[in-house]
């Protein structure tokens, strides 16, 4: 097991066309990842990377199933992007987007309440389960399938404890980057309460 996600996780993009979306959708794609398809206002009914483009979070979850979203969006427009998301019920929203105003944040942190949402971020390298799931920027050939979950504010040192775990023959179940921004969605007491809950995840590694 691990938390978050896995190999059944079925992830869409927001902001899928873009440089960003797409350079990361295929590092995902090539990892495993269930991409079933992204967002890009305007360019619906089209198909990049040989999958679907819808032009809203709702119509692509209606007809992908996407039970996961990341989020790729420049800053002005990324607070409406979570937000959408959250309306369109995402179970998880990971939301890579830095410099992210802390008035929009605000705002979405008041739509998540009461929401059927957890959103990873922003300002984070997203959450990543060895060997089955890749949802964000974190370099899939450090990681090893193991039995250590890793969660840090920093994108740096989420990376080196998991090749240092790699290394040394632990390997990790699932590394998640919450992000250093002051708002921001889930936290590290919720992020260890997931963890401790995990059989996969050994708390004496």
């Amino acid at each position: 097991m691990a938390i978050l996600i896995d190999s059944n996780t079925r992830v869409i993009c927001q902001g899928f066309t873009g440089k960003n979306g797409t350079f990361h959708s295929e590092q995902a794609v090539l990892y495993g990842t269930r991409m079933v398809g992204g967002t890009s206002p305007g360019k619906g009914n089209t198909k990049h990377l040989d999958l679907p483009v819808f032009d809203n979070v709702a119509e692509a979850r209606e007809q992908t199933g996407a039970d996961a979203s990341v989020i790729y969006v420049p800053p002005p427009g990324a607070a409406d992007a979570i937000c959408e998301a959250i309306d369109a019920q995402i179970p998880l929203i990971v939301c890579i987007t830095e410099g992210i105003p802390v008035a929009d944040m605000i705002k979405v942190s008041r739509a998540l309440d009461d929401s059927k949402s957890r959103l990873i971020g922003p300002n984070c390298p997203g959450v990543m389960t060895a060997g089955e799931c890749k949802i964000g920027i974190m370099p899939g050939n450090i990681f090893k399938k193991g039995s250590v979950g890793i969660v840090s504010r920093s994108g740096t040192l989420t990376y080196e404890a998991v090749y240092q775990t790699t290394a040394e023959g632990l390997g990790q179940t699932t590394a998640v980057g919450i992000g250093g921004d002051p708002v921001k969605g889930t936290d590290f007491i919720a992020m260890l309460e997931l963890f401790l809950a995990d059989p996969a995840t050994n708390p004496s590694s």
